[in-house]
């Protein structure tokens, strides 16, 4: 193979590897370190990449999962997938229904709330007094359906949600593995509905996976010494990244 058909494949493997290793250590991370590198790189069409990511995702789940289930909080990851499943079509529809204007000044506002958000969880890292109620897994899942149909980031009203709760580290990091895993399935089902999964996406996926599954037990074995505040406080700092990523580039498109 010449190396300037190389290169990108290797950089598109590192990039699952680092994101796996993230995901694997924190639950989430995964899906946003690599679409968002990649976009900014170019080293694959994006819908090629996001296919490739919700396969290996499942990977990342089998091997992260399996010893672990008993820390998960059903109730809230039940509750999660029943609000993200239906808006994440609603989430399209309404992109499709708004003009670009007004798509861009929503991307701003959301943007500026998810920044807000983490900033102030971020100050304040300490978990909620008690769990909060399943109807406000439900709003989370809703809003990240939404997020996930309009802009195809689904991980901030989870993450943020995930991580006020009084859980311990790896009881959160499971819930959202797995919330992430329900959506990467819809959405690897729905591609091969649409017969959108072709040679190219299974070939990256197929060498993807090894790494994934390396990375993953890698992760699982020599997480990093961190304790329970500085893991909220990287989460929430990814948050603040997150909602600038998303502002940046709407203010730029309307000051242009």
């Amino acid at each position: 193979m010449k190396l300037e058909l190389l290169i990108p494949v290797l950089g598109l493997q590192a990039l699952l590897g680092a994101g796996t290793y993230f995901q694997t250590v924190t639950g989430f991370g995964l899906g946003m370190i690599v679409m968002g590198a990649t976009s900014g790189l170019g080293l694959a069409p994006v819908a090629t990449v996001a296919a490739v990511v919700s396969l290996v995702t499942l990977a990342n789940s089998a091997c992260a999962l399996p010893g672990k289930m008993q820390h998960i909080d059903w109730r809230a990851v039940l509750a999660a997938a029943i609000g993200i499943l239906p808006s994440v079509v609603a989430g399209v529809m309404l992109l499709d229904y708004l003009s670009s204007t007004a798509a861009t000044l929503l991307q701003i506002l959301l943007g500026a709330v998810i920044l807000y958000g983490g900033l102030s969880a971020a100050l304040r890292p300490e978990p909620l007094p008690r769990r909060s109620g399943d109807g406000s897994f439900l709003v989370s899942g809703i809003f990240g359906g939404l997020l996930s149909g309009m802009f195809g980031v689904s991980g901030p009203p989870l993450i943020f949600q995930f991580y006020r709760q009084p859980m311990k580290p790896v009881e959160i990091r499971c819930a959202l593995i797995l919330v992430f895993t329900v959506t990467s399935s819809v959405r690897t089902l729905f591609s091969a509905w649409q017969g959108q999964l072709d040679g190219q996406i299974w070939l990256q996926a197929a060498i993807g996976v090894p790494v994934v599954v390396l990375a993953t037990l890698l992760g699982r074995r020599f997480p990093p010494p961190f304790s329970a505040t500085t893991t909220r406080r990287i989460a929430f700092g990814v948050l603040m990244g997150i909602g600038a990523s998303l502002m940046v580039p709407a203010l730029i498109s309307q000051i242009g």
